[in-house]
């Protein structure tokens, strides 16, 4: 066949070609000429000296010319942030620009040092942006500084954190009338969950003149080291008030006595319908804030800045993938394998169940969680206890079909079915159902997709996380009748020691 059949078809193909071209670039240069760099807004805690975070973050939200702001991503990089010192030293950081695709950006950045008169420079195409350059005047202090702020409520104050939540009242309940004496409990808990060695691991601390000390009872306790991470870290920012506390280590709440029979008040990360455990943040939601980028890549804010592509072009099924630690786990893989069209869900590994490939299909490698996104619906199901996948669903831009549970972690309760997340019963009989309606409702699914992911964002940001472990502990410490006593049996918990990070803490 002759070349010139095909002429007239490369011609229009270069023609359609060059004509995106030209839209894309018109769009770009409207992106350029749109963009009010005066109205454009910057906040956050990372532009505060007195604020003191692992990684510390501030937001930008791009506004045009007309004030309103832009509800699209305005490009991948299109501003550019710079850090450096009053005396023109150089400043050792690393930063990210995460885009959240609805015209908001996040910047975070975490220093390897104590600084002065820190300056932050935020630009567009060389041109300062909103009020920058920020200037932070004082010590910015690395996270490592042990400068504790004296006075607990206004460090609160400071944080924008609440003076209480409703779920730690709720958990205080049955002991906030008269208190407790915590020597009382102490025998009471070794016997209970020391005795069962092989099976519970608790943590008894204390934090007396806001230094801690730490006695563990069982075999399996290396997960100490989140609660001594956690206190570590909260204690170089604030004073807390003497207390002391038993923190029960493994995933399973364990305080299931009733009232009549004086329950042991015990801290844990996963609460349920049927005991008595005291909820505080995961371990693992914990620690991604704390090691943020460091030696971890999933947390909170990189999910924000990697959630897939836009709604319309995200797949429209539903997405899962995990391991076999739940019954329900396994119905939705075959259920899966049954509705192909409506679900995409597989084994990743397989360590409660007999393997059954004709019946489960193979196990398939793990993906970046931040594929997830591709999908337009995100199922959070049970693993040994409630999924602590959940808060980074719900923070991605999909909406989450979350299955009824009586697990659940301490923020679950301000959710609201049908408003945050779509509901689904526990033994996944109504899951095609609910999936079905998210695909005739396509503009309601996307509503409580963004509510959810709005939530995250007001009441699960790293502030958010130091703000519940400080309250918490503070709330404990008012119902004990009597304060702790240092015991020689503890082990102290010692402050990492960090030769640059040049605490200077007068005035603090």
């Amino acid at each position: 066949m002759s070349i010139k059949m095909y002429l007239p078809i490369l011609s229009l193909i270069f023609i359609i070609c060059f004509r995106i071209f030209l839209l894309e670039s018109e769009c770009n240069s409207n992106f350029k000429t749109n963009l009010n760099k005066e109205k454009t807004l910057i906040w956050g805690p990372g532009l505060r000296t007195d604020i003191v975070l692992p990684v510390r973050y501030f937001f930008i939200q791009a506004v045009d010319n007309a004030g309103k702001n832009f509800t699209k991503s305005v490009g991948a990089k299109p501003f550019r942030v710079v850090m450096s010192s009053a005396g023109g030293g150089h400043v050792r950081y690393s930063l990210d620009l995460l885009d959240r695709q609805d015209g908001s950006y996040i910047v975070r950045y975490r220093l390897y040092r104590s600084y002065k008169d820190l300056i932050i420079t935020v630009r567009h195409e060389n041109t300062n942006v909103g009020t920058s350059p920020f200037k932070l005047q004082g010590h910015v202090y690395h996270e490592q500084c042990n400068c504790p702020a004296l006075s607990f409520t206004k460090w609160l104050k400071t944080m924008g954190c609440p003076s209480s939540y409703g779920q730690i009242e709720e958990d205080l309940q049955p002991w906030k009338k008269n208190g407790f004496n915590m020597s009382r409990f102490t025998s009471d808990a070794i016997k209970k969950f020391d005795n069962d060695y092989g099976v519970h691991s608790i943590c008894h601390y204390k934090i007396i003149n806001n230094k801690i000390f730490r006695k563990c009872y069982g075999e399996h306790t290396g997960f100490k080291m989140f609660a001594d991470v956690t206190l570590l870290s909260l204690t170089r920012k604030v004073a807390i008030a003497d207390v002391e506390f038993f923190i029960n280590l493994g995933d399973w709440p364990l305080e299931k006595r009733s009232l009549r029979r004086n329950p042991i008040p015990i801290l844990s990360w996963c609460g349920s319908d049927e005991t008595y455990d005291i909820v505080m943040p995961t371990y693992d939601i914990t620690e991604s804030t704390f090691e943020m980028m460091s030696r971890i890549t999933l947390d909170i804010l990189s999910v924000q800045g990697n959630s897939g592509p836009a709604w319309e072009n995200k797949t429209n099924r539903a997405f899962w993938r995990g391991r076999d630690s739940r019954q329900e786990r396994l119905d939705l893989v075959v259920m899966g394998k049954k509705n192909p069209q409506m679900i995409d869900a597989a084994l990743t590994n397989m360590f409660f169940f007999p393997k059954n490939e004709q019946k489960y299909g193979k196990l398939v490698k793990h993906i970046s969680f931040f594929d997830f996104f591709k999908y337009k619906y995100q199922l959070n199901i049970d693993g040994t206890v409630a999924a602590y996948r959940f808060p980074y669903l719900l923070a991605g831009s999909s909406l989450v079909l979350k299955q009824d549970s009586k697990y659940y972690e301490y923020f679950y309760k301000e959710l609201l079915p049908n408003v945050h997340y779509i509901p689904i019963k526990k033994d996944l009989s109504n899951l095609l159902q609910q999936i079905e309606w998210a695909q005739q409702h396509d503009f309601e699914a996307k509503r409580i997709a963004r509510n959810g992911q709005n939530f995250i964002r007001n009441h699960l940001m790293p502030t958010d996380i130091l703000c519940y472990h400080a309250v918490l502990f503070q709330r404990f410490s008012q119902i004990l009748q009597s304060k702790p006593i240092v015991d020689p049996s503890f082990s102290i918990v010692d402050q990492p020691f960090d030769q640059e990070s040049s605490c200077e803490c007068n005035g603090k």
